[in-house]
């Protein structure tokens, strides 16, 4: 660099230091953000509001005069006409292989008590999903680590799945186990509106430390401002794609995805959004899809993401499980039915698809999972019958193989907490498996 641009660089920062600060004053305080005047700012800004204490807010609407802030904090203490700056500049995520290991929060502050962070470098939270015609083809399949899934609902490196369940039916476990099991080179985990009594125990019980060493999570609890708990998804998102930028195939979890929406609804419903479906604002669905389309193939490295989605009220069809299983490359449905009587994990594998299936297995392994399914779906078409000891053995080969294999069944289908299992051992147990059901109904032609 000459010297001229060196002394012009000077200069500038020179002016910027001499120039008089604007200082805009908290004009009201409603609900759950704060509208400030006299300042000028962008949405995504951030802004310091007060003195003593200082709150840090992030802009999120703006008028002509006016602009709309959530804080990051409570507002405790802040009054009409409390000073309020403008940064000019929004917020930025750590990242790196130094972050491994770690526990932070929306703000990308360490509450693992482990010290200071050592990230790599730092980027901005905004960030585009990649092109549709830059992004890579899903071909590879993504051990998960849990049989129903790798055999039954197989995933590709670079899908996007959802798993939808109502609340006590084991999704954060399921997610624990993929977390461990996982052929992927970096897990990224986001906990969105969790109770803070369940953040410690999924990390040492579900996640355990062999999965947090090779983990970033990323946490806010339910007691957090909107703003946290919105924040959390997106800089989880933004963590996995700086992994994918370099090339590396991530795993991205996120728990869950319908307390995201929520968090979105207090936020739009608080600056004047109208309601809309149940109460939820229409940036509520545009989010989701802006949020879901980051995840996926790039042109290398990859994100695979799992999204819980906690059903309201066991309904399937409400508007937020629509909208994401819309957007979403499969879904994984869990049965409370399965959950109360210990099967473990509660999935309902005739409920549960991947679109991608057909693409990332072999042929014969789609007929061995095709196989299994009909018989499953055989039984469940004549449960009825079997309870109340109408059916009669032989009316139907692929009934009569689910019952007389129904403990050979139960038995691929669940699976213990930390009972690990790869993808080609679940695959051998499904060829026994379909192997010893053909024996048992010859007169069907094979499974």
């Amino acid at each position: 660099m000459t010297g001229s641009a060196v002394l012009a660089r000077r200069w500038d920062a020179a002016l910027r230091a001499a120039a008089p600060e604007r200082v805009g004053r908290v004009a009201s305080i409603v609900g759950l953000g704060a509208e400030i005047s006299g300042i000028d700012a962008a949405i995504g800004d951030v802004v310091t509001i007060g003195e003593h204490p200082v709150v840090h807010a992030e802009v999120v609407a703006t008028t002509q005069d006016r602009i709309r802030c959530m804080p990051f904090g409570r507002l405790t203490g802040i009054a009409a006409g409390a000073p309020a700056r403008a940064s000019r500049a929004p917020m930025l995520v750590p990242t790196g292989h130094g972050m491994l290991g770690r526990v932070i929060d929306a703000l990308g502050r360490p509450v693992d008590g482990k010290g200071p962070i050592e990230p790599d470098g730092y980027v901005s939270l905004d960030h585009r999903a990649p092109e549709a015609m830059r992004r890579a083809r899903i071909d590879t399949p993504l051990g998960l680590g849990v049989r129903a899934l790798d055999t039954l609902v197989t995933v590709g490196r670079g899908q996007r799945l959802g798993l939808f369940a109502g609340s006590g039916v084991g999704k954060s476990s399921l997610l624990s186990m993929i977390a461990r099991g996982t052929e992927a080179e970096v897990s990224v985990i986001a906990l969105v509106g969790e109770r803070g009594r369940e953040v410690r125990e999924f990390l040492e019980d579900d996640l355990g430390a062999e999965g947090l060493a090779r983990s970033i999570v990323v946490v806010a609890t339910s007691d957090e401002p909107a703003i946290m708990r919105l924040r959390a998804a997106f800089v989880a998102t933004r963590i996995a794609e700086s992994f994918r930028d370099e090339g590396s195939h991530v795993m991205l979890m996120m728990d869950s995805l319908t307390r995201v929406a929520m968090a979105q609804r207090e936020i739009g419903l608080s600056v004047g959004e109208p309601p809309a479906t149940r109460g939820y604002p229409p940036s509520t669905f545009s989010l989701l899809a802006q949020l879901l389309e980051r995840a996926g193939t790039g042109e290398v490295g990859s994100i695979t993401g799992m999204y819980t989605v906690l059903v309201d009220g066991d309904d399937h069809n409400e508007p937020i499980a629509d909208a994401a299983r819309s957007i979403l490359d499969g879904h994984v449905v869990m049965d409370r039915r399965l959950a109360v009587v210990g099967h473990f994990p509660s999935i309902d594998v005739l409920g549960s698809i991947s679109r991608l299936a057909s693409r990332v297995t072999t042929p014969e392994q789609r007929a061995a999972a095709v196989g299994l399914r009909s018989i499953l779906a055989a039984k469940v078409a004549a449960q009825d019958l079997l309870d109340v000891g109408a059916y009669k053995p032989g009316s139907n080969p692929r009934v009569d193989a689910a019952v007389a294999n129904e403990t050979a069944i139960n038995a691929f289908l669940r699976q213990n907490l930390g009972e690990p299992a790869t993808a080609a051992d679940a695959w051998r147990q499904l060829d026994g498996l379909t192997g010893l059901l053909a024996q048992t109904a010859p007169t069907m032609g094979g499974v």
